[in-house]
């Protein structure tokens, strides 16, 4: 009668374990908070900026915040408590969902605070963050290709061994299509899922890609409504495009996100980012440049050319000399600097990268004329270090076994960084 009723309780133990795995799985929204992120949308010395969901009975939501000092008392009086921005998303495949947003200010520089969200009662775990370094310092930051399909199965475990293999990373880069279907909840859910506690301990810079729109009924392109919700970016973007046409300085690097889609897709768009890069360019007071988007100039694939984008932006990357290029959308790896002389590597340039991922794969059916080296159905993450006027570009299989690296040294600002290729030395 025991070993009976052992089993009986063993089996409801397994079924509530399932119902609950299922629930967590459908990615609904509750009174608990979810989906928090970090993102800057000013100074990552001295702001940082934290988004979260909840279910739309949660109407008013707060932060607390701490300087970290190690203490387990942090329900202290003098956590500073900030009241959240709170709007609501709702549509026709998914449940209305509310969407709360707070930016810490007045915080002092490199230093390590913790931070918690909620509606008083309901409250996240505490989560920890770096504020960047009022002067120039040595940092390193991941950046991904492509997550778009499988994104819980395949995808997770590449965000995950990036983040085992530098966990003090300062910030991670997305270039574009982070999900399949534009405005679809579950999807964003699986992305959210992936990332898990990372997303709200390292900020994200993401670029948004072709998956992320669709056509609304007009026929007018569109940026799904995730984004702007679920994000808290920069708003010194152009009119029209703020929070996906940005840039954002960390130390002594300005990193630049384009929107490509708009670029590629609307001609109007492609000059005003165009005008609006420049700008940028030349009044960057930083040593070291770099761009992400989601189309690459250069393509790994036949009928994926953007000869437009390329003959506009590119006399831009070379006359402001921009160190690297972030790119996706191929499904494959490469990275050249695709110089007039066609000998890449030998008298310095931009740097062009294209990088997957997640697990949908392309082939690589075009003259690599421009590539020193490429890759097909590998998934991968890319470790890339800034220490004062030396880079240090690591691109790692999902395995974590080192598939390409490279090294930029700059002499100057306004001169091409040296390039050293570190494929064949230990």
């Amino acid at each position: 009668m025991r070993f009976i009723t052992k089993v009986i309780l063993y089996s409801l133990t397994l079924i509530c374990s399932f119902s609950q795995i299922s629930k967590a799985q459908d990615f609904k929204a509750g009174p608990m908070p979810d989906r928090i992120i970090l993102n800057w949308s000013a100074d990552p010395a001295t702001t940082q900026s934290v988004s979260w969901r909840t279910d739309s009975t949660v109407k008013k939501s707060i932060a607390q915040l701490l300087i970290e000092d190690s203490s387990p008392k942090l329900d202290k009086p003098e956590a500073k408590a900030y009241e959240a921005i709170t709007s609501s998303l709702k549509g026709k495949e998914y449940e209305t969902a509310n969407y709360h947003s707070v930016t810490f200010t007045a915080l002092l520089p490199d230093k390590i605070y913790t931070y918690r969200v909620g509606d008083g009662k309901n409250w996240s775990e505490w989560f920890q963050f770096r504020t960047g370094p009022a002067q120039t310092k040595a940092f390193s930051f991941i950046y991904l290709g492509d997550a778009q399909n499988d994104i819980r199965s395949k995808w997770s475990r590449v965000i995950r061994r990036a983040f085992a293999s530098q966990g003090e990373a300062r910030f991670i880069v997305h270039a574009g299509d982070l999900i399949n279907r534009s405005n679809n909840d579950s999807e964003w859910g699986e992305w959210h899922f992936g990332g898990g506690f990372i997303n709200g301990m390292i900020p994200s810079i993401p670029s948004s890609g072709n998956h992320e729109y669709f056509r609304d009924e007009q026929k007018t392109l569109t940026l799904d409504p995730h984004w702007a919700a679920q994000y808290t970016l920069p708003q010194n973007g152009p009119e029209g495009l703020k929070e996906s046409v940005y840039y954002t300085d960390y130390s002594n690097v300005r990193i630049i996100s384009l929107n490509s889609q708009m670029i590629v897709l609307d001609s109007s768009s492609l000059k005003i980012q165009a005008k609006w890069l420049e700008e940028v360019l030349k009044s960057n007071p930083k040593e070291w440049t770099m761009v992400t988007y989601h189309h690459p100039i250069y393509s790994t694939a036949k009928g994926r050319d953007n000869k437009e984008f390329r003959e506009i932006f590119k006399p831009l990357f070379d006359k402001y000399h921009v160190d690297l290029l972030m790119q996706g959308h191929d499904h494959t790896y490469s990275r050249g600097q695709n110089l007039p002389t066609g000998i890449s590597g030998k008298a310095g340039g931009p740097m062009y990268v294209v990088s997957v991922a997640g697990p949908k794969m392309y082939k690589v059916d075009v003259n690599p004329k421009w590539m020193d080296i490429f890759a097909e159905d590998t998934q991968l993450f890319q470790i890339i270090s800034v220490d004062h006027n030396v880079l240090t570009y690591t691109a790692y299989k999902a395995s974590g076994e080192v598939f390409d690296a490279f090294k930029l040294k700059k002499k100057s600002k306004d001169r091409a960084a040296e390039f050293t290729d570190l494929r064949n030395k230990k």
